[in-house]
């Protein structure tokens, strides 16, 4: 039986402005009224994948979501790619979205670490924010640090490159692999939104260079401090399948990360794994609808 891509209910736009060089695209939703919602996605994304949440929400959002540098139809950077670029593109992008007034912002992985820090670098300009499976990454040590650099040396004198499929069924099939929860009209509606079309067939639209690793390490008590700074009410929203096998307890544990943000909490969604919101649409917008609707 041929089943078709999902339908969208809430169809987005797209609009492209430069920052800091790049042509960056913003994906929209809903009333250009209403209020905002900033949504970041996760790495090797794009922002479509926010489409699902976006048609179960009950309120009234502006929802605004980039594609990253290097993901979807934003540019790509020729000189690799650091934890900090986004930090530096999401304060740009907050100004460009929200000028002078503090913004909501939901975050998936990559995104939702990147939210997390920056609401403790730039605490003025984050209203509150929430962040799906994004609690930090593996903490680094600075004796890792040789092997480390000779990893990403070694990287970078090789050519970068996406694999190649023969259609977008072929792409939705790689999705649904990774993700057992994951609809087929679901994965076929995130294929059309995240490929480009290559000789001999189609690519990911992400950079092949995300393949490789940051230059730099992942020092936890560096961005432990920043979480520390964070003044916004924060959420962070738990994977039921990766929860239950994460350490709880003890320096570097899910309740020692979330201890440093003095106005954290947190809730499991059951039964989902890390793309919350493409197994779980409806709870994520349920929390969502609930936590950015709250009077600080």
């Amino acid at each position: 039986m041929l089943i078709k891509p999902y339908v969208a209910i809430r169809p987005s736009s797209a609009d492209h402005f430069t920052i800091r060089g790049l042509r960056y695209l913003l994906r929209t939703w809903g009333n250009p009224d209403a209020p905002l919602l900033l949504c970041l996605h996760g790495h090797r994304d794009a922002s479509a994948t926010f489409q699902f949440m976006a048609d179960r929400l009950t309120k009234d959002w502006r929802i605004v979501a980039p594609d990253w540098r290097g993901h979807g139809d934003t540019g790509w950077a020729p000189q690799g790619y650091y934890y900090q670029d986004y930090l530096a593109d999401l304060d740009a992008i907050v100004d460009h979205v929200s000028p002078g007034q503090p913004v909501a912002m939901l975050g998936h992985s990559l995104g939702g670490n990147i939210a997390t820090v920056y609401a403790g670098v730039r605490p003025q300009k984050v209203k509150r924010f929430a962040s799906i499976d994004g609690f930090g990454l593996r903490g680094r040590h600075s004796v890792e640090m040789p092997d480390h650099l000779r990893d990403w040396l070694d990287s970078t004198r090789r050519q970068a490159s996406g694999r190649v499929y023969l259609n977008e069924e072929a792409m939705a099939d790689r999705l649904m692999a990774a993700n057992k929860r994951l609809t087929r009209d679901k994965a076929l509606f995130l294929a059309a939104h995240s490929h480009k079309e290559v000789e001999g067939g189609y690519t990911w639209s992400f950079d092949p260079g995300h393949q490789r690793p940051f230059a730099t390490l992942y020092r936890l008590e560096e961005w432990a401090a920043c979480w520390k700074c964070i003044e916004a009410p924060a959420l962070w929203i738990a994977a039921g399948d990766r929860f239950e096998r994460m350490e709880r307890t003890g320096e570097g544990g899910f309740e020692w990360r979330l201890a440093h943000i003095r106005n954290g909490e947190y809730v499991q969604v059951p039964e989902t794994g890390h793309n919350i919101h493409h197994d779980s649409p409806e709870e994520i917008a349920h929390i969502v609808d609930d936590f950015f609707a709250r009077d600080d």
